[in-house]
């Protein structure tokens, strides 16, 4: 039997998006003063340079279970930046405004928690916990702390995914009856599958196993973005990038939960030792929203064995009057042909010249994360939007490891009539750790 989110921690959580503005702390011309947790390839390489860069900033300390990331994190913040292994002692600096957390999605929501008890606001990077049960105690702590809490899911600070949002609610496309998404990838010939083997010595792989049920080092997990792949670390595309797309058709949508969700997948592509399938796909149900009265289905594709299409990783809502494509270069939308009439257009491409690729978008998702901090205003990319689109992907994993369909009650955070796929709603966390709010 599963550890329970009660219904008191989910609906006591839910609200978290509206929370009372926090009393002021900062003055207009103050240095907020942050501390990164997880100084691996995103956290040293884009998250300290990026905000470094938008000026006002300073990082206070940095943290990592790797020593050598941790070095070169500690280079590339600055000289006056304080090193630590455990999370837990950059939480005790009380200089510390805020911390960015950018480790592997077994330790997001630890630290989120800790953070928020520690006083301090947090840039948390997708997808919210590596089980669905984890994401509420994250949303209950915000709350609690009255803490800024806003998730990595940066496609929601973008001119053109607002846009294409605001036409598909405004009901240009007509009903919605389907939407489809798909992550591509070729990682051919694959990983292959190494054996277990002791960890490097500059890695503390006990303190990286974390809450997760231990299990032995692999270089596959550590390296090559291997950690999405085993459920140590990760959960598979359908999560650790499905959030992105998830959260964005939620928005336009109008929806929350789904009623039914079923998948299926398996290692069609090449040989490796992942615990999650490299070719993937999954059907999730939803009831009535604003632009689909009569429900609508979403389908999710992912394979990593070819990548073929341009667009390798979007989505296609499909409405009565027309169609929109929507990726990180843009949408296009195609108008719908009636039966009997003759196709004269492919459709076009809505202002293109409008977005340029080389926009850094992650840029201004960071600045309206301090922007927010500033103005003591909750985001739109709230841990709530995350934990929706977070679940989705999970839930598709829970069809996919049981081979049954899967009801949601979403008020209620359980599988219905199947105890066995409710069990699998929370990850128990390996001791000492433990989930308290």
């Amino acid at each position: 039997m599963r550890t329970r989110v009660s219904r008191r921690i989910f609906l006591g959580a839910a609200g978290a998006a509206a929370a009372t503005r926090a009393q002021t702390r900062f003055r207009p011309n103050d240095t907020i003063r942050l501390g990164l947790i997880g100084c691996g390839a995103r956290g040293r390489t884009l998250l300290i340079p990026r905000f470094l860069a938008l000026g006002g900033v300073q990082f206070a300390a940095v943290c990592d279970v790797n020593s050598k990331h941790l070095a070169e994190g500690q280079k590339r913040a600055g000289e006056k930046a304080a090193a630590y292994k455990d999370y837990r002692k950059l939480l005790e600096d009380k200089s510390i405004d805020a911390v960015i957390i950018a480790t592997n999605q077994q330790w997001h929501v630890l630290p989120t928690i800790a953070a928020c008890q520690a006083g301090k606001d947090v840039y948390l990077e997708k997808p919210l916990g590596n089980s669905i049960g984890e994401g509420p105690y994250a949303m209950r702590a915000a709350r609690k702390y009255n803490r800024i809490v806003q998730a990595g899911t940066q496609q929601r600070s973008q001119w053109h995914y607002r846009e294409a949002v605001d036409l598909i609610r405004a009901g240009k496309l007509g009903e919605i009856s389907e939407v489809r998404v798909w992550d591509y990838e070729n990682y051919w010939p694959g990983p292959g599958s190494p054996p277990d083997c002791p960890p490097p010595p500059e890695l503390d792989w006990d303190f990286y196993v974390g809450p997760s049920p231990y299990r032995a080092y692999n270089p596959n997990i550590y390296y090559n973005y291997g950690y999405d792949w085993f459920r140590v670390s990760g959960a598979g595309h359908q999560v650790a990038w499905g959030v992105h797309h998830f959260d964005i058709v939620l928005w336009a949508m109008g929806a929350n939960w789904p009623a039914k969700v079923f998948a299926t997948g398996g290692k069609f592509a090449f040989e490796d030792n992942w615990d999650y399938p490299n070719t993937f796909e999954a059907v999730a149900q939803f009831g009535p929203s604003p632009v689909a009265k009569r429900g609508f289905l979403l389908q999710y594709t992912m394979r990593v064995g070819g990548r073929r299409e341009t667009r390798a990783h979007g989505k296609c809502f499909i409405g009565t009057e027309a169609s929109m494509v929507l990726d990180r270069a843009g949408y296009t939308i195609v108008k719908e042909v009636r039966r009997g009439q003759k196709l004269t257009s492919t459709g076009a491409l809505v202002n293109p010249e409008e977005h340029t690729p080389a926009k850094d978008d992650h840029l201004y998702h960071f600045e309206l994360f301090l922007r927010n901090l500033r103005d003591r205003k909750q985001p739109e990319a709230n841990l709530e939007t995350c934990h929706h689109a977070t679940a989705l992907g999970h839930l598709m994993n829970i069809s996919w490891e049981t081979g049954r369909a899967i009801r949601w009650d979403g008020a209620n955070q359980r599988v219905i009539g199947d105890e066995a796929a409710d069990a699998l709603v929370f990850r128990p966390y390996r001791k000492p750790w433990r989930l308290e709010v």
